[in-house]
């Protein structure tokens, strides 16, 4: 019996699990625990322990003679004063071990000390035995008495520097201590003492693939990427077709920040040799890249190789929401609910994306299931307040959102940066539910306390209050928060931009201009100032002007979101020009590059079916654009005026309401609801709408409105009035 089968004994309780470990999640040999009191309960071995003992060493007593012939141990021999000390060494072995056996399955640390007594004699009847020596280091550190454990080894060592099962011991017990998280050692750093004893135990035993792997994962943690790299390749040497091989050299490209290497690796793994496992690295290497196509496809291949398992269909069901795909990750969550009734992330997701369909009753019966697990989590909370705010129960989503506000408000000022990204998050939720009631004022003092935790936040705050005061039409207060931000932060470009942007808004177009193009540095950063600039002489009309800014923005976009944006402008920049059919390539040229993105396709959409094109595709990019935002007034305006133009009016007065609760002061919404009621015979109710649009109009910005808007709108009004005036003398009685 050699020194791991030992160290392993058979226990009469298999269901004891003693290897487990937690945290240094690195490739090692069997590991070494401490007895537990695991297995028969405490009553049970309180009244058997006593008499299982004295059978138990009566019987070795009598066995030893014959076992001495069977086992690879210190064997006694027919006579003489060392034969004799040998057998001496086997019968204190044997009880050692037997002890060592008690002491596993009834969980009493005196048989782990009667074990240790007994190996102590074992050696000094055979000193010299390293079968021996290693067992009683073994035993120390099973026992917990991991100083002795190293001190011991260590005495092995120096007596035999190549005896492999020493080094392997100690190496070992290093290992487990960083997988405890203990730091501590004789030289003060258990990392470097374990890649010692592993740099030993790879010249001893230089074809074991384990070694080589354990070894580089140690540099590995160390940061010496070199030679974890080294060993990978040697153990791909010894096993070219090595799964674990293929997942440490992923996991050492990946956390070098090169996952494109990493996925290389992966995919060049014979596919016999490919596991559940494999593809699952090889999915979350593809989500590193943001790249959600093929994280997706990696984690079907890998589901469909170890259908059961839950944290691959947790990942699928994650990336799945995050591509939009909402009714597949819909279903990966219900499975995952129902293989574990106890998770709350899956309710969780599951109510937010019933929430996204428009399915409000069942989303908050699944929110409930995971409050019931969590009662306290914010996220849970969170998400009862937007549920709230999408069924318009806007006074009890300001009360949930108030709360957590409140919550996260430290008095001293001071704030984690996961503290500063939840409080933001609450704020600027706070604020948007007081800007659909029209409450500018509470909104603007969310938004002040967001200011308070600086840097982005107070950015965001800052560009939030100008656009609140911006929907009230309060273009004067907007210039002031805009104006006081630049002067706050002179150097800050955004700011600057923000300002010139509603400089030009506000009339003072030269000076806007002026104010951006003097942040210009013929730098890359210029991209924002062109991007400024574009937006600028497109709502100002100047089209010459907007189209220089846009070829200038066209060459410094060369990542995909800048390029995106960059179509996206140009789209609107024909749109503006009612040059529709450019328009509709530009805004196509978008979507090439991101089909999920809502602003194009609520843009498009809405284009084409204004203009009475392709309507049963744009009814879908609106669907689309509403899905992934579906607060979003806007958008909830465009797709009621499709459903007007496909003549579903009863779809088109539904989500056209909405729009209007969300935001009542948009002309172009009041409009169309005003055509809504005409179109269906409520002439008085299509006028009402209409003095709406007109009153919103007038304190609109001409940035904001088309040219010729507001005089349609007016005769519209005119000619329901002189309707009405007729229907009304018609109805009237003759008179005597």
């Amino acid at each position: 019996m050699d020194a791991k089968a030992r160290s392993e004994p058979e226990s009469a309780e298999p269901s004891c699990n003693r290897n487990g470990t937690q945290g240094f999640s690195i490739v090692m040999s069997k590991k070494l625990h401490p007895f537990t009191a695991c297995g028969i309960a405490a009553p049970v071995r309180a009244a058997y322990s006593g008499s299982l003992i004295a059978l138990a060493l009566a019987a070795l007593v009598a066995a030893v003679p014959a076992l001495a012939q069977q086992n690879n141990a210190p064997s006694p021999s027919a006579s003489g004063t060392q034969e004799q000390d040998r057998s001496d060494a086997y019968y204190h072995y044997m009880l050692a071990h037997e002890y060592e056996e008690m002491a596993n399955t009834y969980g009493r640390p005196d048989y782990a000390t009667r074990a240790i007594e007994e190996y102590k004699m074992a050696l000094n009847d055979d000193p010299t035995s390293k079968y021996l020596n290693n067992g009683l280091a073994e035993l120390y550190y099973r026992a917990g008495r991991v100083k002795d454990a190293i001190e011991a080894a260590q005495a092995q060592i120096d007596k035999d520097p190549n005896d492999l099962e020493a080094h392997k011991l100690l190496g070992d017990i290093y290992v487990r201590s960083l997988s405890e998280g203990d730091q501590s050692g004789p030289a003060g750093d258990v990392l470097k003492l374990a890649i010692s004893e592993y740099e030993k135990i790879v010249q001893l035993e230089p074809n074991d693939i384990e070694n080589h792997l354990l070894l580089g994962q140690l540099y590995s943690f160390a940061h010496q990427s070199q030679k974890a790299e080294a060993q990978f390749a040697i153990a791909q040497k010894i096993d070219p077709g090595s799964e674990e091989t293929a997942l440490n050299l992923a996991r050492l490209y990946a956390t070098q920040g090169d996952p494109a290497r990493a996925i290389k690796v992966l995919s060049s793994l014979p596919e016999e040799n490919q596991t559940s496992k494999t593809e699952y690295v090889l999915g979350a290497t593809y989500d590193q890249q943001k790249d959600l196509k093929n994280a997706i496809a990696a984690y079907r291949k890998s589901l469909d190789l170890e259908p059961d398992n839950l944290d691959v269909e947790r990942a699928l069901a994650k990336d799945l929401l995050a591509d939009n795909q909402l009714s597949a990750s819909e279903d990966a969550y219900k499975d995952i609910a129902d293989g574990d009734p106890s998770d709350p992330e899956a309710y969780l997701h599951l109510s937010e994306i019933q929430r996204r369909q428009g399915n409000y009753d069942e989303a908050l019966a699944t929110l409930k299931k995971a409050k019931e697990l969590v009662p306290d989590s914010l996220e849970i909370s969170f998400n009862e307040g937007l549920l709230d705010d999408a069924l318009g129960h806007y006074d009890d989503a300001v009360q949930i959102f108030q709360k957590l506000a409140t919550g996260s408000e430290h008095s001293s000022g001071q704030y984690s940066d996961q503290e500063k990204n939840n409080r933001s998050v609450f704020l600027d939720r706070l604020a948007i539910v007081y800007r659909e009631q029209n409450k500018t004022d509470q909104a603007i003092a969310a938004y002040q306390e967001m200011a308070k935790l600086g840097g982005d936040y107070e950015l965001h705050a800052y560009e939030s209050e100008v656009d609140a005061y911006r929907d009230v039409h309060d273009y004067d207060k907007a210039t002031q928060v805009a104006q006081a931000a630049a002067a706050k932060y002179p150097k800050n470009t955004s700011l600057q931009l923000m300002y010139a942007e509603q400089l030009t808004d506000s009339g003072h177009v030269d000076q806007g201009i002026a104010l951006a193009k003097s942040q210009l540095t013929g730098a890359p950063s210029d991209l924002d100032v062109y991007q400024s600039l574009t937006r600028i002489y497109i709502r100002q009309r100047q089209w010459k002007d907007a189209t220089d800014a846009l070829n200038h923005l066209k060459q410094l976009s060369s990542k995909k979101d800048d390029q995106l944006y960059t179509a996206f402008l140009e789209g609107s920049l024909y749109d503006r020009q009612q040059m529709y059919d450019k328009a509709e390539a530009a805004f196509r040229k978008a979507l090439a590059i991101d089909p999920d993105n809502s602003m194009t396709l609520n843009y498009l959409g809405y284009m084409l079916a204004d203009h009475d094109q392709k309507l049963d595709e744009a009814l879908a990019m609106i669907q689309k654009a509403v899905q992934l935002d579906p607060q979003n007034y806007a958008y909830l305006d465009s797709l009621g005026w499709a459903y007007y133009k496909l003549g579903n009016y009863n779809l088109a007065e539904i989500d056209l309401r909405k729009a209007i609760e969300r935001n009542s002061t948009d002309p172009t919404v009041h409009d169309h609801l005003g055509e809504l009621y005409e179109k269906t015979g409520r002439l008085k109710l299509a006028a009402a709408q209409w003095e709406e649009s007109l009153k919103e109009f007038a304190v609109t910005s001409s940035a904001d409105t088309d040219p010729g808007d507001m005089a349609r709108v007016q005769k519209q009004l005119d000619s329901a009035r002189i309707r009405l005036a007729k229907e009304a003398a018609n109805t009237q009685p003759p008179k005597n």
